[in-house]
């Protein structure tokens, strides 16, 4: 059975620091597109960062750029989202996500796999 479990959400301070984590089981993710995206209340889901674990190669939405980073742990089967220098209008729902192909896509209907969620809540 195919699980990605995000972890690492929690409440914290606008400026403050989080990491979020993804573990992925079932399967080997090394050829997939990775992605994180977020969803406010009220809101669409919309893409934050992804990569492609077989390139390395890291892709990033404007919002976001400079201060959050996706790696993985191919080893721990773990994607992580570095996320800094945290502002209240990143409080939302982080999904993690696994996109059946090797380059990289934003649409979140493109992707496969999808964790249950973890809540980032950065207060101001």
């Amino acid at each position: 059975q195919v699980q990605l479990v995000e972890s690492g959400g929690g409440l914290v301070q606008a400026g403050d620091s989080l990491r979020l984590s993804c573990t992925t089981s079932g399967r080997s993710f090394t050829r997939y597109c990775m992605g994180w995206f977020r969803q406010a209340p009220g809101k669409e889901r919309e893409f934050v960062a992804a990569m492609s674990w077989e390139s390395g190669n890291t892709y990033y939405a404007d919002s976001v750029a400079g201060r959050f980073t996706i790696s993985a742990e191919i080893a721990k089967n773990t994607v992580y989202l570095q996320m800094n220098t945290l502002k209240p209008e990143d409080t939302a729902v982080y999904y993690c996500a696994a996109a059946s192909v090797v380059a990289f896509v934003r649409n979140p209907g493109e992707y496969d796999y999808w964790g249950q969620g973890t809540q980032v809540t950065v207060s101001s």
